[in-house]
Formats: C-alpha cells, sequence, structure tokens
C-alpha cells in the first residue's frame, strides 16, 4: 500500500513504550504523597495516641449541688473473695455438660422440691427476675409491707417472697412461703407469671441491687487421699432436688448410664455407670478377662452435709468390681456440672 513502512509499527510499539516510561516518575510521586497523607494527614493512624495517653484528673461536681439527685448509677458490690495465690493448690471447674437444644437444657421455669418444700428455678439472673416479682407482687395485689432487693425479699400480708441465686450459673431461684411452708397456691401463680413473661424477658429491665444476690461461691472437685469429693457451698435439700431433677433426664441410657433409684431420706441415689476404666478397655485386655464384654456397675451417689450452707457429694462403690480414683473423679464431674 502507498506509504507504509515495515519498519513503522516497530517505531508505534517503541512509541507507546516512550509514553508509558513518561508517566512512571508522575505515578511514583503520587504514591509518595498518598503515603504521606495516610500517616499524618487525612488517615491519621490512632494507634499511638493510646500508648501515650496519660490519665487525667477526675470530674468534680460542684460543692453546691443537690447531693439527694446524685448517686451512683452503677454500684460495683464490694468483693468478698480472693483468688488463691499462685503457690496454692486450686481445682479447675469442669465445663458444663448440658448440651443447647437437647432434652437437658433447662426450661425458663421449672419447679423443684424436697420433701414438703417446693421452689421455682428460672433460667435468668436475680438481676433480670427481681423486677418481674416485684410487678408479680403489685399486680396480684398481695398487699406489699416491705421490699428489700438486695436481700432479695418481699414481705406481704400473705406470705414471703424469696429470691436467691440458683445453684446454675446464670439461673435464680424462687419461693413463696409462710412460716418456712410453701404456699402452692401462691406458687403455681408465680410460676404461671414468669411463664407468660418468658417470651419478653431478655428484653426486661434489671435490678442492680440484686444483682448482688448472685453466688460469689463455686462448687469444687477435690481430693483427700484415694478418693475424690465435691465441696458445694449450698445446702442438702437444695443439692438433692437439683441432683434428682437431672439424674432422671441424663441418666437414662441401659448399659451406660442410668438412675435406678433414689433414697431421699438418706440423701442418695443408686446409679449404673460404666466407668472410665471400662469404656478405656482395648479389644485384647477384654479378650483375656473374664468379662468378654464392656460391663456397668452399681455405684452410690451420696450427699452429706458438712454444716450450714455446705455439702459433700461422693461416688461409693456398690459392686464387687474396681473402682479407682481416676472412676470416681470422671463420675463426680459429671454429676457436679449439674450444679455449674
Amino acid at each position: 500500500m502507498p506509504g507504509y513502512v515495515a519498519g513503522d509499527d516497530l517505531f508505534n510499539e517503541g512509541g507507546l513504550m516512550n509514553s508509558a516510561l513518561k508517566w512512571m516518575p508522575l505515578t511514583l510521586v503520587a504514591a509518595m504523597s498518598l503515603a504521606g497523607c495516610a500517616r499524618d494527614g487525612f488517615y491519621h493512624d490512632r494507634n499511638l495516641d493510646y500508648v501515650e495517653a496519660a490519665p487525667g484528673e477526675p470530674l468534680v461536681l460542684p460543692p453546691s449541688r443537690n447531693e439527694s439527685r446524685y448517686t451512683d448509677a452503677m454500684p460495683v458490690p464490694r468483693a468478698t473473695r480472693t483468688a488463691p495465690r499462685r503457690d496454692e493448690p486450686f481445682e479447675v471447674r469442669a465445663p458444663q455438660t448440658l448440651a443447647t437444644g437437647s432434652a437437658m437444657q433447662p426450661d425458663y421455669v421449672e419447679r423443684r422440691s424436697a420433701g414438703d418444700r417446693q421452689w421455682l428455678v428460672v433460667a435468668e439472673e436475680p438481676g433480670r427476675i427481681w423486677p418481674q416479682l416485684e410487678h408479680f407482687a403489685r399486680t396480684r395485689q398481695l398487699g406489699v409491707q416491705s421490699s428489700n432487693a438486695t436481700q432479695g425479699v418481699i414481705e406481704t400480708n400473705q406470705g414471703r417472697l424469696s429470691l436467691t441465686s440458683g445453684l446454675r450459673e446464670g439461673s435464680s431461684e424462687i419461693r413463696c412461703e409462710r412460716g418456712g411452708n410453701t404456699l402452692a397456691n401462691c406458687l403455681e401463680a408465680l410460676e404461671s407469671h414468669l411463664s407468660a413473661r418468658s417470651a419478653v424477658a431478655s428484653t426486661s429491665s434489671s435490678s442492680l441491687s440484686a444483682q448482688r444476690l448472685n453466688r460469689e461461691q463455686a462448687v469444687e472437685l477435690t481430693r483427700e487421699g484415694d478418693r475424690w469429693q465435691v465441696d458445694v457451698p449450698l445446702d442438702i435439700d437444695r443439692v438433692w432436688a437439683e441432683l434428682s431433677h437431672y439424674l432422671a433426664l441424663d441418666f437414662t441410657q441401659e448399659e451406660e448410664r442410668e438412675l435406678l433409684a433414689e433414697y431421699p431420706e438418706e440423701y442418695a441415689f443408686l446409679v449404673e455407670y460404666k466407668t472410665l476404666t471400662e469404656r478405656n478397655r482395648n479389644p485384647i485386655e477384654i479378650v483375656f478377662s473374664p468379662d468378654v464384654r464392656q460391663m456397668s456397675q452399681q455405684i452410690r451417689l451420696e450427699l452429706e452435709p458438712a454444716g450450714q450452707n455446705r455439702t459433700i457429694l461422693r461416688a461409693v462403690n456398690d459392686s464387687e468390681r474396681a473402682f479407682s480414683a481416676d472412676d470416681q473423679r470422671e463420675l463426680l464431674e459429671r454429676v457436679s456440672g449439674y450444679l455449674r
């Protein structure tokens, strides 16, 4: 074609490359400028601000203020427990064994009993239950004589409503009594009242004073010689009722774990349980032993009062099979999980 030279293509490619190279210094300058803005300009790094921060003087209200109008919005209760020193032995608590969504998951309101006494267990902190308890006493026109959120007690013309922290973390116990005896009608009405309000419980108000009712002592697994035991900082009736409820739900698997009998007068339970040692037997050990399969055995879970508001839980072998210290600990860890 006229005017076409074969070298034009090479010339044009070189021209494009030269044009691109001319812009590279300008691109580098722009990148360095933006980097400077990110450090000291629009994108200031605030990490060093917190490192170099110094405490300021506390705010002080003028002496002429009306003191009755200014109180602590969120009072912090004084701590009564002290952490163990590093050189002192202490027990690490096992995790809770109740799985969400299973039959072991507690309902919002449940009833417990020990002998003739009954009470309610609510799956909510005392601080969130207290406003509901006050609302119940007010709407039912029980004739409130006194109300003490710190102690968790409402005295009425008909009886006493009392609120305490539950055995399990995040739970509460409510009693409706007169002279130490359970008021069945009051407890039934209170159960219906709380069940109806369970749908809005997560958005209900909370009492800061009633939060002090939260349990400050923990269930501990300790060892004495070759025996393990669980130290529960609660009275024996409450512990019995809680274990009775959850053993009936959890110990239901034949030849694995099963609740055989309850002895309320003796504060004891008889269970059938396949121990840790038995579950860990390998096939060779099973073949060369008198038992050709893994076997469960009968064990008594015994409660013993140990002073005011303290109960000891032990696992006692009730069969001819071996029951090692490791077996005791494994079973007690599982059962004490109901109380945490």
